[in-house]
């Protein structure tokens, strides 16, 4: 029995973007019947490793856009990683919200 509730090792993802971006509702719309000429691949977490013990809290902190949300959809099983791997040792219930955790 591992004495971590959570185990995340290597951990790498990204997304396609498109190259294209829309302006509003009408020109998002005359991008898709044209079709998306390109994407291009935006690299969001780079070599994440860390572990929690059993019985821990933590905290995931940092400003807006650096991955954060993207981890803990690692996490919860939502997303599928690049490469590397989240070790989950007991019953995770994720709880992914706006404003979770404010005052």
């Amino acid at each position: 029995m591992s004495k971590y509730a959570l185990e995340v090792k290597n951990l790498y993802k990204s997304f396609n973007l498109p190259t294209e971006q829309a302006n509003g509702i009408k020109q998002a719309f005359l991008n898709w019947t044209k079709g998306v000429k390109g994407y291009k691949k935006q690299e969001v977490l780079k070599d994440i490793s860390f572990t929690v013990e059993k019985g821990d809290f933590f905290g995931i902190v940092g400003r807006n856009g650096c991955g954060k949300s993207t981890l803990l959809k690692l996490i919860s099983d939502i997303y599928s990683p690049d490469s590397g791997e989240v070790i989950v040792n007991g019953k995770l219930i994720p709880f992914i919200e706006l404003g979770v955790g404010f005052n």
